[in-house]
């Protein structure tokens, strides 16, 4: 069996088998990542729910797993070369998951490349914008008078939905084959004109390739299983 006591994560989360995967996170858009990746592989796991709620992450036990103190991570006992593997940020995380698996991440150089750019464009770009605009159209920011940054969010969501838009003309998925890069990206969608119903005002509706490819995404059962892991407190 695995020993994993060497690495103070499993002092706040303690393994329930420390021979699998361990994940840590939360169903937000950059956990659900990675609980629909490993529901997509199959790979056998350990869920562990980090309340962010309750400042969890900021722990001295959980910022020896990821120093920036955000979800998700993965502690993995069989890593390269048969050793643990401890890892954070959600895009490299599911870069080392898809090469474990040799799914969803082509082996061909230039397909390879392409996806990742994708996936680099849902880590710098989507993510980022959808989030601000989340919180100057829902939380907080929404009470601010001056609306000049909530509209600076709005125009460029609805840039980047244009992005998406017209990559997505003439095909299912962001690259030939349903990939890391639909899975990074299909939860900031859903969660822009979901949970922060920001649908009406960046135009959702004039982005029809885009609301089917999401809906497609939404059809597979991992998705759904991946959405909805860890449970919520």
């Amino acid at each position: 069996m695995a020993d994993l006591s060497a690495f103070p994560i499993t002092r706040q989360y303690p393994p329930k088998d420390s021979t699998i995967l361990q994940y840590y996170g939360l169903p937000t858009p950059n956990g659900v990542k990675v609980s629909i990746m490993l529901e997509e592989t199959g790979l056998p796991y350990d869920v562990h729910l980090v309340d962010i709620m309750k400042n969890e992450t900021w722990t001295p036990e959980y910022l020896s797993l990821n120093p920036n103190g955000k979800i998700p991570a993965i502690l993995d006992p069989d890593g390269p070369g048969g050793n643990p593997l401890a890892l954070f940020e959600s895009g490299a995380i599911l870069i080392y998951l898809a090469d474990k698996c040799g799914r969803f991440l082509s082996a061909d150089p230039a397909i390879r490349y392409q996806t990742i750019q994708w996936l680099m464009f849902q880590m710098g770009a989507i993510g980022p914008m959808f989030g601000q605009l989340g919180f100057f159209h829902k939380f907080a920011g929404k009470d601010y008078e001056d609306k000049r940054p909530r509209d600076r969010y709005v125009a460029e969501s609805k840039r980047l939905l244009g992005v998406l838009e017209t990559r997505l003309e003439g095909r299912d998925w962001l690259m030939d084959d349903y990939s890391i890069a639909d899975i990074a990206t299909l939860g900031w969608v859903r969660n822009l004109v979901g949970f922060y119903d920001a649908g009406e005002i960046v135009e959702y509706d004039r982005f029809p390739r885009v609301e089917a490819w999401l809906a497609r995404a939404l059809e597979r059962p991992a998705v759904q299983r991946g959405l909805e892991i860890p449970a919520r407190p």
